[in-house]
């Protein structure tokens, strides 16, 4: 028998239960559910609704909390409605079934990052029902395509005039879950490259040896990336103060290319995942591909299918009020941090390109991170744990 609490009454528990139960998961997303869902929460809160719809069926829901001084720069908490798909028979539980065990909630999206928006919920909730009233005024967006990018949903949304008339100040978006004590805040991300390069050369039958061969230009490709990649796992290696986030890192995704077994082909095609560190100076590391190319032979040549520019991180210094207000209700509240670059992509990027200082933090310590891995799950008590500490940084924060 568990000696579990009985959690399953919580409001917190429940909300999170019902919204991982919405299938908002790619492809093809119809996100009505998640907008009926949500509406339906900002009823209970009375707080103001609105939906923009700035690329068809890729929908932006917008809270409004207002404060008490609504000319000052707002605060934004955002999440995405968006998750990634599953494979169903590793699942020990169903993924989108939500099931309490144990004092464990597993679903697809209970790190990642529904949970988040719940403990957004929860804790304006519980500040409301406690009569507090804030000195900003907060706005809560639900964004979709963030598991896919998220241009067409935050990367759309910074854009257009609804955001400008948030008139935001400062931005709170996804973190990682800690496995220590210690909250993670990110406060920067690596610009995301992903190239495909393309070996061309002369076709011909197999039991030769042709000049001009695509896949002696394509190993060559190969090993110069993956010399790079060495070199960033010696560093971390090397260094235990480093964090994957400080490096760069390059995978090899896709390889392709060929008709026939003895045939050569006349190109191959060398996909490549690439997270460039902050140190990195992006023009002079694409000369550096150029030089790949050229010296890989004749016919070689890359284009891009993402191409991040360079995004500067968040001050996290006295410079910045919003940090400190932060740093500061986590002093309050006895609970260490640390500050990282995220080590994949948010839609964080998009609020910093325009100009508006963002910190990633999904408030979740002492659970194992379990981002878009099977059984992704929350024990309820870091749930209920994680909304009484965002009262404390929302409100930090939000009287700024």
């Amino acid at each position: 028998m568990s000696t579990e609490p009985d959690y399953s009454a919580e409001p917190a528990v429940k909300n999170l239960q019902e919204y991982l139960r919405i299938r908002s998961v790619h492809p093809n997303i119809n996100y009505d559910e998640c907008l009926d869902f949500l509406k339906r929460k900002a009823k209970e809160l009375d707080l103001p609704v609105r939906v923009f719809e700035l690329v068809p069926k890729k929908p932006v829901l917008v809270m409004t909390w207002e404060g008490l001084e609504p000319n000052e720069t707002s605060i934004l908490l955002n999440s995405h409605m968006d998750v990634v798909p599953v494979f169903e028979k590793s699942w020990s539980h169903p993924p989108f079934d939500a099931e309490l065990v144990d004092g464990v909630i597993y679903g697809r999206g209970a790190q990642d990052m529904k949970s988040v928006a719940i403990i957004y919920l929860e804790a304006i909730r519980k500040l409301k029902n406690e009569g507090v009233r804030l000195k900003r005024t907060v706005h809560l967006s639900f964004v979709s395509e963030e598991e896919v990018g998220g241009g067409e949903g935050m990367g759309k949304f910074v854009e257009s005039e609804h955001y400008k008339e948030l008139n935001v100040g400062f931005a709170l978006d996804e973190g990682i879950a800690s496995a220590t004590d210690e909250y993670l805040i990110y406060n920067g991300e690596r610009s995301i490259w992903h190239i495909h390069v393309v070996c061309r050369g002369k076709s011909g039958h197999g039991s030769l040896l042709l000049p001009d061969n695509c896949g002696e230009k394509i190993r060559y490709i190969i090993d110069k990336f993956m010399d790079l990649r060495q070199q960033s796992k010696l560093a971390l290696e090397q260094n235990p103060a480093l964090t994957i986030g400080d490096v760069t890192s390059v995978n090899l995704t896709k390889l392709y290319g060929g008709i026939q077994e003895n045939v050569i082909p006349e190109k191959m095609t060398a996909t490549f995942d690439i997270r460039l560190a902050l140190s990195v100076n992006l023009e002079e590391f694409e000369n550096t591909i150029k030089d790949w190319c050229k010296e890989a032979g004749n016919g070689v040549t890359y284009e891009f299918t993402q191409k991040d520019t360079y995004v500067p991180p968040t001050t996290v210094d006295d410079s910045n009020p919003y940090w400190l207000a932060v740093k500061s209700a986590l002093e309050k509240l006895e609970i260490p941090y640390r500050v990282l670059t995220f080590p994949g992509g948010t839609d964080s990027r998009y609020v910093r390109e325009a100009n508006t200082p963002a910190l990633g933090l999904s408030p979740l310590r002492r659970v194992r991170p379990a981002l878009h891995e099977h059984d992704e799950s929350l024990p309820a008590s870091v749930l209920l744990h994680a909304v009484d500490h965002y009262k404390e940084i929302l409100t930090g924060v939000a009287n700024v």
